[in-house]
C-alpha cells in the first residue's frame, strides 16, 4: 500500500482515512488478514503507537476485528463496507455541490454539467 502523508493533519486521521479508502475500493478485500502493526508503521514510515492508534479506530467502526493470537482481519460485512462507501460518496458529493454553488451554479445547472461530462465520456 502507497501511503500518503502531510504534516498539516494528525497523522493516525490520515492513516484510518487510507486505510478506510483501501477497504471500501476493495484494494484491501474482506476476511483479509492485515499486517502486523509493525510491519505497518515501517511501511508507512510512522511510529507504530500511531499506526496501534489507527487499527484501533478501525476495530471501533467495525472495519476489523482481531482474532487472539493471530492478528487483524478486514471485516467480512459486506454491507457495513457498502455503507461506508456511500457515505463516503455523499461527502465527495456534497463538497463538489458547496465548491459549484461558490462558483454561482445553480442545482439544475450543475446536475446538466455532470450528465453533459458523462455523456461526453
Amino acid at each position: 500500500m502507497e501511503w500518503e502523508l502531510s504534516s498539516d493533519r494528525p497523522i493516525y486521521i490520515q492513516l484510518i482515512e487510507q486505510l478506510q479508502a483501501a477497504i471500501i475500493a476493495g484494494n484491501l478485500s474482506p476476511g483479509d488478514k492485515i499486517p502486523s502493526v509493525r510491519d505497518l508503521a515501517s511501511e508507512a514510515q510512522v511510529n507504530p503507537n500511531t499506526m496501534q492508534k489507527a487499527l484501533a479506530e478501525l476495530e471501533r467502526n467495525g472495519l476489523l476485528y482481531t482474532e487472539r493470537t493471530s492478528g487483524r482481519y478486514i471485516t467480512s460485512d459486506k454491507e457495513l463496507i457498502m455503507k461506508l462507501k456511500k457515505q463516503s460518496a455523499k461527502s465527495q458529493i456534497q463538497e463538489f455541490i458547496e465548491k459549484m454553488k461558490l462558483m454561482g451554479f445553480q442545482p439544475e445547472e450543475t446536475l446538466a454539467l455532470i450528465e453533459e461530462t458523462i455523456k461526453d465520456k
